[in-house]
């Protein structure tokens, strides 16, 4: 299985009809997280499909995967690593999590985080420690902290809330809009399952939260209720 055969069958399926929106939802421009950044216009469904057919690739072709500047490659890498860690035995499932976390820099997307961190690193620390997530919160990458909450998606599917919202604190301050709309949507999650828990939380913190984190959480409410938290009148 050669690198060479799925970077020529990715570039196969270019839509250039589809780049210029795919560079807008990926922001691009001068000074943003995706300057520079090439886009082919495949769809979600074909990169998965392409991660499937491929997904006995080795480590080392996965990373130069992950290091390349085309955005439908970094994004089969990730599919791939969901693909591996899905169908592997523990031993397998843990070999992709330390590459995982050792590559956690080079997921630079908020699609290949959300593909990944809750069916990885999630799933993996359902039954462990979980001090990992915190160290991931707490770092100047983007990503690694995009993935720390994006990863308590798996926990609050099981009804454990505790880690989604201590992250989420931790993060309420953070300055970047990835962030505001990740913690966001993992609350709106949290109040899917319990709204009394979401509701304690917010009348916490609503004060103080990013506009766009504060209207992604509270998505779900009545709009009275909503109505309210942006008015600050609760």
């Amino acid at each position: 299985m050669k690198l060479s055969e799925i970077k020529q069958e990715i570039l196969s399926l270019k839509n250039p009809g589809k780049i210029a929106i795919y560079k807008n939802f990926h922001k691009t421009s001068f000074g943003s997280y995706a300057e520079g950044e090439e886009f082919l216009g495949l769809t979600a469904p074909q990169i998965r499909k392409i991660a499937e057919k491929y997904n006995h690739l080795d480590f080392s072709s996965i990373k130069v995967l992950l290091e390349s500047n085309v955005h439908e490659e970094k994004y089969v890498a990730a599919e791939i690593l969901a693909c591996k860690y899905s169908s592997g035995n523990q031993d397998e499932k843990e070999r992709v999590v330390k590459f995982y976390l050792k590559n956690a820099k080079n997921l630079s997307g908020w699609d290949l985080v959300d593909t990944t961190a809750s069916q990885i690193l999630g799933r993996w620390l359902l039954d462990k420690d979980r001090e990992v997530l915190y160290k991931l919160a707490g770092s100047d990458n983007l990503w690694e902290r995009r993935i720390s909450i994006i990863s308590t998606y798996a926990f609050i599917k099981n009804q454990d809330f505790a880690d989604a919202l201590k992250i989420s604190e931790i993060l309420i301050h953070d300055k970047h809009d990835l962030i505001h709309k990740a913690v966001g949507w993992m609350l709106r999650e949290v109040g899917k399952k319990n709204q009394n828990t979401l509701n304690y939380f917010l009348k916490k913190h609503y004060k103080i939260m990013p506009r766009t984190m504060l209207r992604y959480s509270i998505e779900k409410f009545p709009q009275k209720a909503r109505r309210e938290y942006l008015k600050g009148i609760i």
